[in-house]
C-alpha cells in the first residue's frame, strides 16, 4: 500500500498563490476603504467579486460613464459610412418637414404676403392677432361641416377599404400557381400609379350621367342614372375610387409579411388536423397582426387627411355641403381667398388633433401587445 510521501505543509505549500485579483483582501488593501472590503472578501465565498467591487469604489461610476462615452465614439466610427449615406435625407427631413413648422405663427397673425418680396419680413411685420383666427374658426358652421364630412369620410373608408388589402393578399397566397399570383398581384397594383385626375375620369365614364352604367339602363328602358353628382353616395364612391386605386399597394406590404411566415407552422397545423380555415385564423392571421396594427395606427393618425386631390377635383360637383372637407376647406380659405392667417389656424389645429390621434393609437397598440409606431 502506497503512502504519499509529501507531507502536508508541502501540499499546502505547492497550492498556487493567490494573486490580487483573486483575493478581496489584497484588493480592498488598496483602495480608500480597504478595510471593509479587505473584510468582505476575506470572509466571504465570492471574495474576488467583492474586492473588485470595494477596488473600483467611489470611482465605478465615473468610468461606466466614460465607458459609455468611448461606446458611443466606437458607434459612430463603425457606422460612419452609414451615418454620411443617412445624411442627405436627414437634411431633406429637417428643410422641407420641420422648418416650415415654424411658419404656423401666421395662424396668430393676420398675415399679409405682400408686405415685402421676403417671406420672412412678411411674417415679422405682419401684425399679431392672438386667438383671433381660433376663435373665428370655432364659430363657422363652414367648419364644423368641413369636420364632419371629413369624420364621415375616413369612417366609411376605415370600415370598407382598410380590410380590403387584407382579404385580397390572403386570397392572392393562397393561389398555388407562382405565375398566376404574380400577374394577379401587377394587374391589382397597376391603378396605384395612375394619377387621381385619370382615375376621377374612368369614374365619370362608368358611373357619371352619360357613363356605360347610365346608357345601358336607358337601353333596357330604365332613368339614366349619375352617381357622380350625388351627394348621399359620395363617401362610397371616394372609397371605391381609393379602392381601385390604393389597394394594390396595401396587398404588396402583407404578402412580403405574410412570405415571412414560416412554412413549418403550416406544416405543424395541417398534422393536427386543422383545415384551411383554421390555418389562416391560427397561423396566417396572428403573423399579419403587427403588420395591420402598424398600419392601422397610421390609417388613425391620418384620419383628418382624406385625400385632398381626389376631392378637390369632384367638390364642385356634389356641392361644399358634402364635398368639404379639412383639406379643402384650408385651400379655400388661404389660397382663394387670401386670408392666410385663418387657414394656417384650420391646418395647425388638424396637424395637432392628428398627432394626438397617433398617440392615442399607438398607446391601444402597445395595452394589445403589438409595437405600433414605435416601442414603449
Amino acid at each position: 500500500m502506497s503512502h504519499s510521501t509529501v507531507p502536508r505543509g508541502g501540499a499546502e505549500a505547492s497550492t498556487p498563490a493567490t494573486t490580487p485579483a483573486q483575493s478581496g483582501g489584497s484588493t480592498g488593501s488598496i483602495d480608500s476603504t480597504g478595510s471593509s472590503a479587505g473584510a468582505t472578501g476575506s470572509i466571504d465565498s465570492t471574495g474576488s467579486s467583492a474586492g473588485a467591487t470595494g477596488a473600483t469604489g467611489s470611482t465605478g461610476s465615473s468610468r461606466g460613464r466614460g465607458a459609455g462615452r468611448a461606446s458611443l465614439r466606437h458607434r459612430f466610427r463603425r457606422d460612419r459610412v452609414l451615418i454620411l449615406m443617412t445624411l442627405p435625407a436627414v437634411v431633406l427631413v429637417l428643410v422641407f418637414a420641420y422648418l416650415p413648422i415654424l411658419g404656423n405663427v401666421v395662424a396668430f397673425q393676420d398675415y399679409d404676403p405682400y408686405l415685402s418680396d421676403n417671406g420672412v419680413v412678411s411674417i415679422l411685420n405682419s401684425p399679431f392677432v392672438g386667438l383671433d383666427n381660433f376663435r373665428r374658426m370655432f364659430e363657422d358652421p363652414a367648419f364644423w361641416n368641413a369636420v364632419g364630412n371629413t369624420l364621415v369620410l375616413f369612417t366609411v373608408q376605415l370600415l370598407l377599404f382598410f380590410p380590403v388589402p387584407v382579404l385580397v393578399a390572403l386570397l392572392i397566397n393562397s393561389v398555388v400557381r407562382p405565375r398566376v399570383r404574380a400577374v394577379a398581384q401587377a394587374v391589382l397594383y397597376l391603378p396605384h400609379f395612375f394619377s387621381w385626375v385619370l382615375v376621377v375620369a374612368v369614374f365619370q365614364q362608368m358611373f357619371g350621367g352619360a357613363g356605360m352604367l347610365s346608357q345601358l339602363l336607358r337601353h333596357h328602358g330604365y332613368d339614366g342614372l349619375d352617381i357622380m353628382t350625388d351627394p348621399d353616395t359620395f363617401p362610397f364612391l371616394l372609397t371605391a375610387q381609393s379602392v381601385w386605386k390604393d389597394a394594390g399597394w396595401g396587398i404588396i406590404v402583407f404578402l412580403a409579411a405574410l412570405a415571412s411566415v414560416p412554412t413549418d407552422l403550416y406544416e405543424a397545423a395541417a398534422m393536427d388536423g386543422a383545415g384551411r380555415w383554421r390555418r389562416t385564423w391560427h397561423v396566417t392571421l396572428p403573423a399579419l397582426r403587427p403588420v395591420i396594427a402598424l398600419l392601422l395606427v397610421l390609417r388613425v393618425g391620418d384620419a383628418l387627411t382624406v385625400g385632398f386631390e381626389q376631392i378637390l377635383l369632384q367638390r364642385d360637383a356634389v356641392g361644399t355641403d358634402a364635398g368639404e372637407v379639412l383639406d379643402t376647406f384650408v385651400w379655400w380659405n388661404g389660397v382663394r381667398n387670401q386670408d392666410f392667417g385663418y387657414a394656417a389656424a384650420a391646418g395647425l389645429v388638424k396637424g395637432v388633433v392628428s398627432i394626438g390621434l397617433v398617440l392615442a393609437a399607438n398607446k391601444v397598440a402597445h395595452l394589445m401587445g403589438e409595437q405600433g409606431v414605435y416601442k414603449k
